[in-house]
């Protein structure tokens, strides 16, 4: 009974160490959070999949140069006067006696194994020259895609990662309100009790303390959601506890090159850039099909009664030219397809870069408001606790009403989650002004 016991806590005891290795806690600075995004975003992983693709296809281009090599083997059984006597010819065995009329008219069952060799060498085809054209831009879009995927997954994490740092900071200060507010309502307790204030000043109380437990059970949901949307990102279990080392910072002049920044080295617009000359390389195409299309081609077969037999053998070789003259009018159907959609790729590009201009216009004006917001807010929340800390002595003394106390309280609270909120506006404006500048 006792080594039963003994056993069970053991295991018991095994399943806890396993459990808490499976769950980690992490502290991450910024950059290691966006090192870790890198290496293990699901979606990152997927665009960098699509470049792979591409490369594929450059491979199948080569189709417009490279030879085409084909072995086949192909068995045949007649009794047909005309086969037999090919067969016959094929495989080197025709006699004298093969030529009497009556075997010639009547001739016995054959068998026939054909061994093939056959290659198929481009000359000239227009169209497929272009394809690889067409190839090797469309895997450097790719490639400027993947960047900007990456751009997008750094944006997603920083705001994440801010997110949990102010709602974090968000929940300290008001779980320090709190406290204020609890010692405050003792104060006020005594105070009906000893019959200086009114139930209503009492309850007053009561109601600020409920209004900021209710703030404070948002804010850890506020955390919990940036914590979950931060462990999807990195790739992490979502039983793993993230600690954000880092905080908000914020420089208090504008950075240097923000007002000089420009859209014009986003990756998404060369990927659009990109995708333009593909459509252009699709008309080219398209006006190809017009042009001849020449090949040549060689083959050597090897006729034999039995399986891969070496009996009989005879090449082929040749050039086969083909030019579609007229094909109903869908050759030039697609040549005004493929111009339209050159047009379409041109003029997406174009409103593209108009929206970047109005996109790191924006983000400048919101870095350069939550400077300025940023030194407000912090003016006022100092103004707030002076104010606070003078009314609360003032409340001490019975010198001022409770609604004047709660007052200030809301004031101080509020102002302290305003200069939390700017200096986060500030490091998302930054990092979204990186972001659609293409930093």
């Amino acid at each position: 009974m006792k080594v039963t016991r003994r056993f069970l806590a053991l295991l018991l005891s095994a399943f806890a160490v396993s459990s808490q290795a499976e769950a980690a806690t992490m502290r991450l600075s910024i950059e290691d959070a966006l090192k870790m995004a890198h290496e293990r975003n699901t979606s990152i992983k997927a665009v960098r999949a699509r470049i792979d693709q591409a490369d594929a296809r450059i491979v199948q281009s080569r189709q417009a140069y490279l030879p085409k090599v084909k072995i086949s083997e192909t068995w045949l059984h007649t009794t047909d006067p005309g086969a037999n006597l090919v067969f016959k010819l094929q495989q080197g065995i025709v006699t004298a006696q093969d030529f009497d009329p009556n075997r010639l008219n009547h001739p016995a069952g054959i068998s026939d194994f054909q061994t093939s060799l056959e290659v198929m060498q481009p000359l000239y085809n227009a169209d497929a020259h272009i394809g690889r054209s067409i190839a090797v831009t469309a895997r450097k879009a790719q490639v400027f895609m993947a960047d900007r995927a990456v751009e997008n997954i750094d944006l997603y994490v920083k705001k994440a990662y801010y997110g949990m740092i102010l709602a974090t900071k968000n929940l300290a200060d008001i779980e320090q309100s709190i406290v204020i507010m609890q010692a405050y309502s003792r104060e006020a307790a005594r105070g009906y009790s000893a019959g200086l204030l009114t139930k209503s000043d009492k309850l007053s109380t009561d109601v600020r303390l409920a209004e900021l437990r209710e703030q404070k059970l948002m804010m850890q949901d506020e955390i919990r959601n940036a914590g979950d949307a931060l462990r999807m990102m990195l790739g992490l279990n979502a039983d793993d506890t993230l600690v954000p080392s880092g905080d908000l910072a914020p420089d208090p002049k504008l950075p240097a090159g923000a007002a000089g920044a420009s859209h014009a080295g986003r990756s998404d617009l060369k990927a659009l850039d990109a995708f333009r000359e593909v459509t252009g390389f699709q008309y080219d195409m398209a006006r190809a099909q017009y042009m001849p299309r020449v090949n040549a081609f060689a083959q050597q077969n090897w006729h034999d009664s039995s399986l891969v037999g070496l009996g009989g053998s005879g090449f082929t070789i040749g050039v086969n030219v083909q030019w579609n003259i007229y094909d109903g009018m869908a050759t030039k159907g697609k040549v005004q397809e493929a111009k339209a959609q050159e047009l379409e790729a041109r003029y997406n590009y174009e409103a593209a870069k108009e929206q970047g201009e109005l996109e790191v216009n924006k983000a400048r004006r919101a870095l350069a408001s939550s400077v300025e917001r940023i030194a407000v807010s912090k003016k006022s929340l100092e103004e707030a606790r002076v104010s606070f800390d003078f009314i609360g002595q003032q409340y001490k003394t019975g010198m001022a009403m409770t609604f004047e106390l709660l007052m200030r309280e809301g004031a101080y609270t509020w102002a302290k989650l305003r200069f939390n909120q700017a200096r986060y506006d500030y490091s998302v404006a930054k990092s979204e002004l990186d972001f659609y500048s293409g930093h």
